[in-house]
């Protein structure tokens, strides 16, 4: 394939020509990893221990903390984190993932999980992080590093030689800075979907336990059975078994599992007519309850087809069930236990309203996660242009310019 000109290949791809590739252990100081057996060093206080778990998306996550009393002597000063450390996940199911040690950690050492690299420009630290993060260019060598083996991980001759395109010092400080932008754009939104949900879980405690009522209503609330208020569907003749999904189609499938929706299908003659008001989804062995409003196929065995009874507003007893429903028992069946449920339900009109409120709240979530989701993409997106230098955000001109003033 003929090159664009002012591009050379590499060993990492296609970058500009004015960009060098060296080797991760050229770039550093020393790469070490965590040793084994520091489980007998755990303590419910002390010096923070870091582990695979810590290390996401290109930043430390100390959500999970675990802390040891470290053995005196090399062996806890080789594995001693250092601020500008890049940390590497070497083996597990997260092998691959990378964090930047940006803060002052005081005491802190790694697992035999992570391998530590000490860099010897720290200012080259974000954006060498964000070289080799998932869904980076440099994140594939990665994985191509352990073609072949049975069990996933990472020597630290990998690590010493991943090889990292590295653009001039001020193109550098400009990727990690629109980067980091888009980075606190996406945190700033998982902080607002965080406070909206706590908003709706207390709005639903309140508002489906009566403690709250909204405007206009005041009759008393009545104790009913599940066969009063809610019937279950004969849903057999709509099902289809896991083994017949496909990842497209022309009608969803919904099961008895987390996602809304996990496959499709062709088989217009399996499609149940969604009735209007929707139907609730309960799993049978799961105990996950969702509202379901379009025309699905009725996932594997163990998916419950539920819908409110004439007068009863389905939303309702959905957004009831989802607040307090059935403890699951295992992988058991447990629709015998919510036909067990007694039910707290008012009029049918102030089931309408507070249904009308909650799906608001939802609608909102909705949004805002669409809203996250499309800024994800656009910054795998961005990776993808900046740290190629398909697209450049300080030109070879511009750097000549700044080399002569200097």
């Amino acid at each position: 394939m003929e090159l664009m000109p002012g591009y050379k290949q590499t060993e990492v791809g296609v970058v500009p020509e004015d960009w060098s590739v060296a080797g991760l252990g050229n770039l550093s100081d020393f790469i070490t990893s965590g040793s084994r057996g520091w489980a007998r060093y755990y303590s419910d206080q002390g010096a923070l221990f870091i582990r695979s778990q810590n290390v996401r998306g290109g930043r430390l996550d100390l959500a999970d903390s675990q802390f040891v009393n470290p053995p005196s002597g090399a062996e806890g000063n080789r594995t001693r984190v250092e601020r500008y450390d890049l940390l590497i996940t070497i083996t597990g199911n997260s092998v691959g993932n990378v964090a930047l040690v940006e803060q002052d950690l005081d005491e802190a050492y790694i697992s035999q999980h992570v391998g530590l690299v000490r860099l010897r420009e720290p200012s080259s630290g974000q954006y060498l992080c964000r070289f080799l993060s998932p869904g980076s260019p440099g994140n594939g060598q990665i994985w191509a590093s352990q073609s072949g083996q049975s069990k996933p991980g990472l020597t630290l001759g990998n690590l010493h030689d991943f090889c990292v395109a590295l653009p001039p010092p001020s193109e550098q400080s400009a990727i990690t800075d629109a980067l980091s932008d888009v980075d606190a754009l996406l945190s700033g939104l998982d902080r607002l979907i965080a406070k909206k949900r706590n908003l709706k879980q207390a709005a639903m405690q309140q508002l489906l336990t009566g403690r709250t009522r909204l405007s206009g209503f005041q009759d008393e609330w009545e104790v009913k059975a599940f066969d009063d208020v809610l019937l279950r569907m004969n849903a057999k003749a709509y099902q289809v078994q896991a083994s017949e999904y496909q990842s497209t189609g022309f009608y969803p499938v919904v099961d008895q599992g987390q996602e809304t929706i996990v496959g499709f299908s062709d088989r217009l003659e399996k499609c149940l007519k969604c009735p209007e008001g929707g139907v609730i989804v309960f799993g049978d062995h799961t105990c996950l309850v969702k509202f379901v409003d379009f025309d699905f196929l009725v996932g594997a065995d163990g998916t419950q087809i539920i819908r409110g009874r004439p007068g009863q507003h389905t939303r309702f007893h959905a957004f009831q069930l989802q607040y307090r429903g059935i403890d699951s028992t295992g992988y058991n069946r447990h629709f015998k236990l919510l036909r067990e449920r007694l039910f707290l339900i008012p009029s049918y009109d102030e089931q309408t309203a507070i249904a009308a409120v909650l799906s608001d709240m939802d609608a909102e979530l909705t949004a805002l996660e669409s809203r996250r989701d499309k800024t994800r993409a656009l910054k795998q997106a961005m990776m993808q242009e900046l740290l190629t230098g398909r697209t450049r955000l300080v030109q070879p001109e511009d750097l000549a310019h700044a080399q002569v003033r200097v």
